[in-house]
């Protein structure tokens, strides 16, 4: 194949190679696939699996869930999954909070503190009973 001179050949002859090469490699793709289909079907008996290994679907994915936070304007809402809605991005660039628009807060309470965790208190030595 060194020695072959493609520059001799007609244009004709080019595209008739060229054809030809796909072909075979097209059937040599279909082939490969089909091997690795096995390959892996093997694996999956073997391993007592059903569904070929990978990320799998997440259990949440198309769940409803209960709004978390209201436009006090339009009503619209938004239960804090996916992308920031555009209505909270503007509200935030404009000084509020995200607080500001939760849904079920309390009217004219205020926030109470969090509790702090316990600090570490180091063992006092015990008294030797008599």
């Amino acid at each position: 194949m060194a020695n072959f001179k493609f520059e001799a050949l007609t244009t004709s002859e080019l595209l008739d190679i060229r054809d030809y090469v796909n072909e075979l490699l097209k059937s040599r793709a279909v082939n490969e696939r089909r091997e690795i289909e096995e390959t892996l079907a093997r694996i999956g008996k073997v391993t007592g699996d059903r569904t070929i290994p990978g990320r799998g679907r997440s259990s949440l994915k198309g769940v409803k869930v209960a709004p978390k936070y209201r436009n006090p304007q339009t009503g619209e809402t938004w239960a804090g999954r996916g992308a920031t809605p555009r209505w909270i991005q503007a509200l935030l660039r404009q000084g509020r909070k995200l607080e500001d628009f939760a849904v079920g807060k309390p009217v004219g309470t205020k926030r109470r503190a969090t509790k702090r965790p316990r600090q570490n208190r180091t063992a006092k030595p015990r008294r030797k009973k008599r």
